[in-house]
């Protein structure tokens, strides 16, 4: 789906401005997308299944921003590039680049193999890595703002997550880097460590609502977070001027999960 024509005339604190967001086609990208677009954004999505795309896309429509879809896999760095570009040539520009995008599978380390740690890599870091990368030279024009994702349930250490706590743990890291290189260019990068009600996280549910109840009593405010309401609007204050003096943080938004003592 191209970008719409002609949207109506939008307020907003990011009226104006073009996102990118990977993995929107369900769930905390989803969510972003529209919390991004509510702001008045201009919105790409990208994701491997069209139909999902299209899906938001009429949602993102509805709230009367542009939007621009693009099929593609984070794992692949040429389909990585190849969304970046499509996003600047549809809009001129790149201001917000949301990293949300990540593939994995859940064991207990002593079942945890070399595939699985690639695919959670290829995913995460490398595909965080490489879109930073090809966003680059937009954002530097933009004084840009990248939102990376990485995981309450990496903080915590839970059990059955080693891969893809490993992942996570390295975009966080990653970002702290490229917040120190990329500040001199006015480029702010922050992470987000989420624990959202996302397909996967009702899936967790459906399959050991034992377990997944544990985890909620674990939250003080004793609920997982709303993908749209609690995770993207606090992508739009990262991505605004709201936040502009802040980067390399990592923002723990799981409900007091991770608090120590």
């Amino acid at each position: 789906m191209a970008a719409t024509g002609e949207s109506r005339q939008r307020g907003g604190r990011l009226a104006g401005k073009v996102a990118l967001v990977t993995g929107a086609g369900q769930g905390v990208g989803r969510g972003v997308a529209l919390a991004l677009a509510a702001e008045g954004a201009a919105i790409t999505i990208t994701g491997r299944t069209e139909s999902k795309l299209h899906a938001v896309a009429t949602e993102i429509e509805a709230r009367g921003a542009r939007v621009h879809c693009v099929v593609g896999d984070v794992g692949l760095r040429a389909d990585i590039e190849r969304m970046v570009q499509s996003c600047a040539e549809t809009f001129g520009r790149l201001d917000v680049l949301v990293n949300n995008a990540q593939s994995s599978v859940q064991r207990l380390l002593a079942d945890t193999d070399d595939d699985d740690v690639d695919l959670a890599y290829r995913t995460g870091p490398l595909a965080t890595f490489h879109a930073m990368r090809a966003a680059l030279p937009h954002l530097r024009k933009s004084a840009g703002s990248v939102v990376n994702f990485g995981s309450s349930a990496a903080v915590e250490g839970e059990r059955g997550f080693g891969s893809y706590a490993m992942a996570k743990e390295a975009i966080r890291g990653l970002t702290r880097v490229a917040a120190r290189e990329w500040g001199p260019f006015g480029i702010r990068v922050n992470a987000i460590c989420p624990a959202a009600l996302s397909p996967a996280a009702e899936e967790f549910r459906d399959a050991d609502p034992d377990r997944f109840a544990r985890i909620i009593a674990q939250i003080p405010l004793g609920r997982m977070g709303d993908p749209e309401g609690d995770i993207g609007r606090a992508v739009v204050s990262l991505a605004s001027d709201d936040m502009a003096y802040l980067t390399g943080a990592t923002l723990m938004l799981c409900g007091g999960r991770t608090l120590l003592g």
